[in-house]
């Protein structure tokens, strides 16, 4: 029943309704994130506040959640399924994107609740319940945020943890033999003890390690480039001339949507920078900033960092040794691993091992807090956030030895069912969100 619910439900009807709802948001704010790009890069490079957390390590635990395996594989995926073309596609979905995520983490931080310490705390099942209860539909609003809130847990525990971990076992048993149960056991004693120090302890640790894997990640793309400078133009050149194949555009836009946690499916991949899923904005609403609409303008350089600047890299990588890797097919792990070692050796073998594990472990970090967030809006029981900090360190156990193919239909049903739910309730708050944004520029 699952299996045929993120089939032929949910991969079809939530693809289209988030492009659709894309390009709703982008007439109706005008386009501002390129017409207005310079204010937007003037708010981004403000001095930032030094008390609590600040918009930068919102974001970067954000990213963390956005930037799993999938940046490093999923554009082969793309590549292999659809052609070269597939990567305008990309581009273009991108572009629909930002303000998508830019929407859901303005009525986040709008509608966000301070707890007895003057935290700040939001997600899509407060702005979820404040609509319904607006327009009296209290009950059925809360009913709905509790749905969402259950799916997210559910999401954390097998795309969040269970899937990105068993990633990095088959990355490290691969490339150095490692046993998977010693790899389970690592991960999971590490995820408990910075889960457990709280919040502040995960968006630390984000802060610190998604700028220094993003640079080293970009440094190695930049080293194969300029190595193959001379086949840069061919590759640009394949992007835009197969760029309107069927093939291609169909590729492309899966492989947005595959960028971001090796989905093999119609379903593993729907919500590429997890714009519209409603994840991210719990990591945003965190931040000590005074305004929705800057904090979403960090939004949209998440989906800028993760598509436009990783993802093209990857591309232009995987296209430049693509002869010598496409007989890898669908182990693209091995493709993209196959075309970094091409360039520099058997030296990017092991630092591809090694960025599977930063990428794949900050997302399970962004995850469960995600998840946690989620139990604390369901219970205010200090033991229930326990008890969900002990099975999420036991899911990161369980992902290091089990196959991944098993847990993929849960995670496909409720990131499907969590996007269905949340874009439909950010359009229905698309005048709130045109409000913000317009009183932001006529300050």
């Amino acid at each position: 029943m699952i299996a045929f619910i993120n089939k032929y439900i949910f991969g079809t009807a939530v693809p289209i309704m988030l492009v659709l709802a894309g390009i709703y948001y982008i007439f109706l704010l005008r386009g501002f994130h390129v017409i207005k790009m310079k204010k937007v890069f003037r708010a981004l490079t403000a001095r930032q506040d030094k008390n609590g957390v600040s918009p930068f390590r919102a974001v970067t635990l954000a990213l963390a959640g956005t930037l799993g395996v999938g940046n490093i594989v999923g554009v082969s995926a793309a590549i292999y399924l659809g052609g070269f073309g597939s990567i305008f596609w990309m581009w273009v979905s991108a572009f629909f994107a930002m303000l998508l995520k830019y929407a859901e983490i303005v009525l986040a931080v709008k509608h966000r609740r301070f707890d007895k310490e003057g935290n700040p705390h939001g997600s899509a099942m407060i702005y979820i319940e404040d609509l319904f209860r607006s327009v009296g539909l209290k009950k059925f609003g809360c009913f709905l945020a509790v749905v969402f809130a259950l799916l997210c847990i559910l999401n954390s525990i097998t795309m969040g943890s269970m899937i990105q971990v068993n990633a990095i076992t088959g990355a490290f048993q691969s490339v150095w033999g490692f046993s998977p149960l010693i790899i389970g056991i690592f991960l999971s004693i590490t995820v408990f003890i910075i889960v457990s120090k709280g919040s502040d302890s995960i968006s630390k640790f984000t802060e610190m390690i998604v700028p220094i894997m993003t640079l080293g990640y970009v440094v190695l793309s930049l080293a194969v480039m300029f190595l193959r400078f001379d086949k840069l133009d061919d590759a640009f050149i394949s992007i835009f001339n197969e760029a309107f194949e069927v093939d291609s555009m169909f590729g492309g836009i899966l492989g947005f949507f595959l960028s971001r946690a090796l989905r093999f499916g119609t379903m593993r991949g729907l919500v590429s920078n997890e714009a519209g899923c409603g994840t991210a904005p719990t990591a945003h609403a965190t931040s000590n900033t005074k305004s929705p609409v800057e904090q979403g303008f960090w939004g949209i350089f998440e989906v800028f960092v993760d598509t436009i600047v990783l993802c093209t890299m990857t591309a232009l990588v995987v296209i430049i040794s693509y002869g010598e890797v496409k007989h890898f097919g669908n182990n693209f792990i091995m493709m993209t691993i196959g075309a970094y070692k091409n360039v520099l050796g058997d030296f990017a073998e092991y630092f591809l091992a090694i960025s599977v594990l930063f990428f794949a472990f900050a997302t399970v970090i962004c995850w469960a807090h995600y998840g946690m967030e989620s139990v604390a809006y369901l219970s205010k029981n200090k033991t229930m956030l326990k008890l969900f900090i002990v099975i999420y360190s036991l899911s990161v156990f369980l992902g290091a030895i089990i196959n991944a193919d098993i847990i993929w239909e849960a995670a496909d049903f409720a990131i499907g069912a969590m996007t269905l739910i949340n874009v439909t309730v950010i359009c229905l708050m698309s005048k709130e969100v045109k409000r913000e944004t317009m009183c932001y520029f006529m300050k």
